[in-house]
């Protein structure tokens, strides 16, 4: 891979229902529906994200044989955000909408994040990060 163009990463999971996750994130967290399908090839899904960004998120449900989700502690989706400002009104957005707090299992994402639980069980992390973020030496204290 050529790490001066990042490639488009989409992550894909299933949901049970895809319409409360649709407004979860997107009422709820603010993210914007890029595409959505319904019947392609047997399935039925959302690409949530933001155009400029080079991460999608696709939610999709298979209409013949439903996969139930099966969520981990471990499984998270954490939006590092490194703006105190953005981080308050996604959190407030997200308390508004009622999001179902919870606690995340480990302990340093309870040290400056919040957890809320998607409509499937997942959970998502915004995390009120410092601008050294991606810094290697950020990672090795831990």
């Amino acid at each position: 891979m050529n790490h001066h163009q990042p490639p488009l990463l989409r992550i894909a999971r299933p949901s049970r229902d895809l319409e409360a996750a649709r407004a979860f994130y997107t009422s709820g967290l603010g993210l914007q529906v890029l595409f959505s399908f319904e019947e392609h090839e047997g399935f039925d899904g959302v690409i949530l994200g933001f155009p400029a960004w080079p991460y999608e998120l696709e939610l999709t449900r298979n209409r013949s044989r439903p996969a139930i989700p099966q969520p981990t502690e471990e499984d998270l989706f954490v939006f590092n955000l490194t703006d105190e400002t953005a981080w308050d009104a996604a959190v407030r957005q997200l308390r508004r909408f009622g999001a179902r707090e919870v606690a995340p299992s480990n302990p340093y994402w309870r040290r400056g994040g919040v957890a809320f639980e998607d409509p499937d069980g997942y959970t998502l992390i915004l995390y009120r990060a410092r601008d050294d973020v991606r810094e290697p030496a950020r990672f090795a204290s831990r």
